[in-house]
């Protein structure tokens, strides 16, 4: 009895010891591939840095939000760059490689000559932290050198597709040159054609230095562009690209900035 006892006593500590390990190595899972890559806000950034401003907007003065859209180009983006152009505006643009960039090179083009910014959106939009660094990699490796071969220039943004980060993720952006771009306002416009709702999502989100997330591709993005700049104008909003609401600050590669 006193056998049977030490050994049903024995099994229970081996399973107590063995569930502890596991929680131990999820929890260190996490750690490693969710909070400990390097991040900011773009008013800590701004915060930090010295010196002045280029161009016409301080976001340290200003109220400022940055416009940005993900995915394209696409055939709507053309329209798209016509509202930004009558309203005198610039966005930053998270451009894709497999059937964007490779298909519509002269959209592009325009985006660059237009003054918009240009970041990477990787080249099949493959969820990086899923995949191995080598594959990663080549996701965004592929997609800088086909910007760079129309626009003559390689982004210094990025955004990963799902806003989904780590370490892995971080240590190939910062050898690429790609600080991490995420967003803080998102109209979750891939599930609706509803404008009026994509305006409304955006309008309840939007705060002084938040990072809005558009996709110009779907249907009901680009008509609520107009309703949504002039409801942020009305508001005191000052519209930017991403550079231009850190600045004075400089992207820093592998970091992550987020609202």
């Amino acid at each position: 009895m006193l056998l049977y006892a030490r050994r049903r006593r024995s099994r229970i500590l081996i399973a107590l010891a063995t569930a502890v390990a596991v929680v131990l190595a999820v929890a260190l899972t996490l750690a490693l591939t969710v909070t400990t890559y390097d991040h900011t806000s773009p008013r800590a950034a701004r915060g930090k840095a010295s010196g002045s401003v280029a161009g016409a907007v301080d976001c340290r003065k200003a109220k400022c939000v940055a416009l940005t859209f993900d995915g394209g180009p696409s055939l709507t983006t053309s329209g798209l760059l016509d509202i930004l152009k009558r309203d005198h505006l610039h966005a930053t643009f998270f451009l894709q490689g497999k059937g964007h960039i490779a298909k519509y090179p002269q959209i592009l083009r325009r985006i660059a000559d237009e003054g918009n910014e240009i970041g990477n959106h990787t080249w099949e939009h493959k969820v990086l932290t899923q995949i191995d660094a080598d594959d990663a990699r080549q996701e965004l490796t592929r997609t800088q050198a086909a910007i760079e071969k129309v626009t003559g220039t390689k982004p210094i943004l990025m955004r990963p597709p799902q806003g989904r980060t780590n370490r892995k993720v971080a240590k190939i952006c910062r050898e690429l040159g790609l600080a991490q771009v995420l967003w803080s306002v998102t109209a979750k416009d891939y599930e609706t054609t509803d404008s009026a709702l994509i305006t409304k999502r955006v309008l309840d989100q939007t705060h002084r230095d938040g990072i809005i997330l558009l996709h110009d591709l779907h249907k009901g993005t680009v008509p609520a562009v107009p309703g949504i700049i002039k409801a942020l104008k009305q508001r005191g909003y000052t519209i930017v690209t991403v550079s231009q609401l850190l600045a004075p600050a400089k992207p820093q590669p592998g970091m992550v900035y987020r609202p």
